[in-house]
């Protein structure tokens, strides 16, 4: 297996905080009279540092696809919202929105728009939903299905990727200029690969099309195979540098560090029926990862 190639990486997007202006007072007769003693220009206010990232919103919007849908976590080639790791408020994941909202408060303030099959070409109409219920932070989550197609050729170009996250951002930006976005990067799919092509029954539900350019003939161990798998593995890649970018010319987004990418899913984190998706324990580690962005300090 070749090595995955070295890129510099940032946690989160542009986080450095602006100052307000000083504000300057009149003279206290008004006009160009001289005020009394003591009364003159006064000193500027001490700028009061604009914090460029709150690390406890209070309403959540999560965006993406079948991962954030918890697809296949609960019961076969079905969506599973309730083990969301963004919205959902089974017990045993802890999600994002229950961590930072209370179980309460994410039943009350949260709302999961992701959609299972998505693709990066589907998140401005998923954003326009999400800015309508005007949220505090926004959880995208989306781009292993544009890795994941028929074939290498079919996959989604990143010069489209790339337009269609900054039209998404751009979406969001009209309407809540100040909304914070939490960006995760699209897993490593060959990871899965290698994990779920252990599983008999895995490989059988993978010939029902799920993810075919990188799970079809998964145990093909030709230079053919390897070479098309290493191209999905290059382009997912090429999707997290966009994450990555576009997220970095927002000062109210956190990308993820390549998280999600390096987190190495095991048998436990998979589902059981797919051997692709999360399964709830694998749903619960990603709501830590997102939690451990989120909720972090301003440096």
């Amino acid at each position: 297996m070749r090595k995955r190639r070295h890129r510099a990486r940032a946690v989160w997007g542009a986080v450095s905080a602006a100052f307000l202006l000083a504000v300057t007072g009149c003279d206290a007769t008004g006009g160009d009279s001289p005020g009394p003693e003591g009364t003159g220009p006064r000193a500027a206010a001490s700028p009061t540092p604009t914090p460029a990232w709150d690390s406890t919103p209070e309403s959540l919007v999560a965006v993406g696809d079948s991962i954030t849908r918890g697809f296949d976590a609960c019961k076969v080639l079905s969506d599973c919202p309730e083990v969301s790791w963004a919205t959902g408020t089974d017990v045993s994941v802890d999600s994002l929105a229950v961590r930072l909202l209370g179980r309460s408060g994410a039943l009350r303030r949260s709302w999961n728009y992701a959609v299972t099959g998505a693709r990066m070409a589907d998140l401005p109409n998923q954003m326009a939903r999400a800015v309508t219920r005007e949220p505090e932070l926004v959880t995208v989550m989306v781009g292993a299905n544009d890795a994941c197609r028929a074939t290498v050729d079919a996959m989604t170009p990143v010069a489209d990727f790339r337009a269609d996250f900054e039209d998404s951002m751009a979406t969001l930006r009209d309407s809540l200029p100040k909304a914070q976005v939490f960006v995760a990067s699209v897993p490593d799919l060959k990871r899965l690969w290698s994990e779920g092509r252990t599983s008999p029954v895995g490989k059988q539900v993978w010939k029902l099309g799920i993810c075919p350019s990188m799970l079809a003939d998964p145990d093909a161990l030709t230079t053919a195979a390897g070479e098309r798998r290493d191209a999905v593995q290059d382009r997912v890649e090429a999707y997290n540098d966009v994450l990555r970018e576009v997220c970095e010319k927002d000062r109210h987004c956190r990308y993820d560090g390549d998280a999600v990418f390096d987190y190495r899913f095991g048998q436990a984190q998979l589902s059981q029926w797919d051997w692709f998706h999360p399964s709830v324990d694998g749903q619960a580690r990603l709501a830590e990862i997102a939690y451990r962005v989120v909720s972090a300090k301003e440096s």
